[in-house]
Parts: C-alpha cells; sequence; structure tokens
C-alpha cells in the first residue's frame, strides 16, 4: 500500500499531505486513502463456521464507515493533530470488527427478546443488574439465567447462538480474539495497532478500562462512543434487523447521547462540537445514507436548529 510504515505516517509525505486535507472535514471526510479504507473493510468478513468455503461478510461495513467519518471531524473539531487523525480514523474504521461473524437473524431475534424482556444488552449494564457476576463473565452468566427463556423463545443454546450472545456482552474477550487475527493483516497493510486504538473501542461497553487513560484517549473514546451511537439511532437497516425498531427519531437519538453526557460516558464539549458539526450540515449526507433515503424538511430542521448552546 505505497509504503505505509505505521499508523500515523501512512503513505509517502506528499500523498498524507493531500490525505489530510482540509483538515478532516472535507466533503468526503475521510481523512486515509480509500484503497486502504477497502482493505480494512475486508477485515470484517470471517468464514462461515457450518458452510466450507462459505465467507460472512461484515454487517457493519458501512455502520463503521460512516461512524469513522463523523469521528475525525469531532476530534479535528476539538484539535486533535493530523497524525493522530489518521491512527483515529484507523481505529474507528474496526471500532466493530469484534462483530465479525455476527448472523443478523439469530443476532436480532436474541437481541431484540433481551430487550423486551428487560434483559441488559451490555456488559457494565449487565454488571449494574447483577453485580455478582464476575468480571469478563457476562456471556456465561446471561445463558445460565436466560438460556432455558430463550430456548422456549425458539432459540436453541447452540455454540453459535452463544457466539451471538458473546458478541455484545463479551466484547473485551472477543475483541482480543479478532485482533489476534487482524493484527497479522496490518502488519501486511504496513499498518502498525497501537494500545490505545484498543481501549478507545472498549470505552462504550468498558469505561473503567480509561480510568487512567490519557485525557486525548479518553476524549477520542468519548467522540466513538458519541458518533456510534448517532449512527446506530439513524441507522434503518440496523434498527430493523437488530431491534425489530419500525423508525428512527433524530430527537429520540440526540436525548439517548444526552442521557450518556449525564451518566459521564460523554463530556460536554464531545456533545457541543457534534451538535456544532450537525447543526453545520456536515453530516447530512452521512446521515441520509444511514437512514437510506433523503433527509424530511422538518429532520433537516432539527438537526440544522442543534447548537452546544443548547446543551445544559
Amino acid at each position: 500500500m505505497n509504503g505505509i510504515n505505521r499508523v500515523g505516517e501512512s503513505v509517502n509525505t506528499k500523498a498524507r499531505k493531500k490525505a489530510i486535507q482540509p483538515a478532516g472535514v472535507s466533503s468526503s471526510l475521510l481523512v486515509i486513502p480509500r484503497p486502504l479504507i477497502r482493505e480494512l473493510m475486508r477485515l470484517y468478513d470471517c468464514p462461515h463456521p457450518s458452510k466450507p468455503g462459505a465467507v460472512i461478510r461484515g454487517y457493519d461495513r458501512a455502520h463503521a464507515m460512516r461512524t469513522a467519518m463523523m469521528c475525525t471531524a469531532v476530534a479535528e473539531r476539538l484539535g486533535h493533530p493530523a497524525d493522530r487523525l489518521v491512527d483515529y480514523q484507523v481505529a474507528c474504521l474496526l471500532h466493530d470488527v469484534s462483530r465479525a461473524g455476527l448472523d443478523r437473524r439469530l443476532f436480532g431475534k436474541i437481541w431484540s427478546w433481551a430487550n423486551a424482556h428487560g434483559v441488559p444488552t451490555r456488559p457494565r449494564e449487565w454488571r449494574a443488574k447483577y453485580p455478582s457476576t464476575p468480571y469478563g463473565r457476562e456471556t456465561e452468566a446471561f445463558v445460565s439465567r436466560y438460556g432455558s427463556e430463550l430456548e422456549a423463545a425458539g432459540v436453541p443454546m447452540t455454540a453459535w447462538a452463544k457466539e451471538q450472545i458473546e458478541i455484545r456482552l463479551g466484547h473485551a474477550r472477543r475483541l482480543r480474539r479478532r485482533l489476534a487475527i487482524v493484527k497479522p493483516a496490518l502488519r501486511r497493510l504496513g499498518l502498525r495497532w497501537a494500545p490505545w486504538m484498543s481501549d478507545v473501542m472498549l470505552y462504550y461497553y468498558y469505561p473503567e478500562k480509561l480510568l487512567n487513560a490519557k485525557p486525548w484517549v479518553k476524549q477520542l473514546a468519548e467522540i466513538l462512543v458519541a458518533c456510534e451511537q448517532l449512527e446506530a439511532y439513524s441507522n434503518r437497516r440496523r434498527g430493523r434487523d437488530y431491534y425489530a425498531r419500525m423508525r428512527e427519531s433524530f430527537p429520540e437519538a440526540f436525548a439517548y447521547l444526552d442521557r450518556l453526557q449525564t451518566e459521564g460516558l460523554i463530556s460536554k464539549p464531545v456533545m457541543a462540537a457534534l451538535r456544532e458539526l450537525v447543526a453545520e450540515g456536515k453530516f447530512d449526507a452521512v446521515l441520509e445514507q444511514a437512514r437510506g433515503r433523503r433527509l424530511t424538511d422538518a429532520e433537516r430542521r432539527y438537526l440544522h436548529g442543534l447548537a452546544s448552546g443548547s446543551i445544559s
């Protein structure tokens, strides 16, 4: 890939300068070359466990692309340097790589059932409700507590079903396994994986892991949470397939982001920068892609009416 030596010193000097202009808020919102992005997206694919020669294409490719574009723009607005933006966009592009092998139908059935029955769907939420669960053993606890109910609902607790549970409740463990596969591929592309990149990816599910992180790492993690959730709440296909959601609502998306800010998962500066960029229309095209249709006039008015001053 044109002599990429490490993340943050990509391509050659001339091409790199071209790639990062204008400062992460270009019309494409991309700061690394598209050929490299295509290679990174292939890392979401994985062999099918029961069909030799078949490949499960990464479900979250488009979501990861849109999230990464928004994240980089917000990070640039908050003053992160250009070299860091390149590293960060790589991490954001791969932020859901632990979901490789996601079975859309089965995953959706399990977690739609969990949502309908008030069952925690994230490690930090699970630990809050069931504090006696050994740290890192949330998947096993879920299967033990709810496996029979899921079987009664038509979801046999096969190894493949447990893998779909692990994708959410065992995120850190599965990410380690996936990165063990991904890192050699990154090296072949000339990319080095820095430890902080994994920390940023884990933050939404495991905020406690960043308690002693450098402030800039923590801020990048907060940006990823904010942008990833905005895209997910706007994503028509993801909402239908994961949660049987019938409509998307920008007010509901920002209400959730405000709640995450109240909980301390997202800081005021991050929310301010995100709202400013949304109000400026920088993410209109990205959000339209997530919706799969053009924004309505009412939606556009709502988004463009957002401003940092509305943050309490």
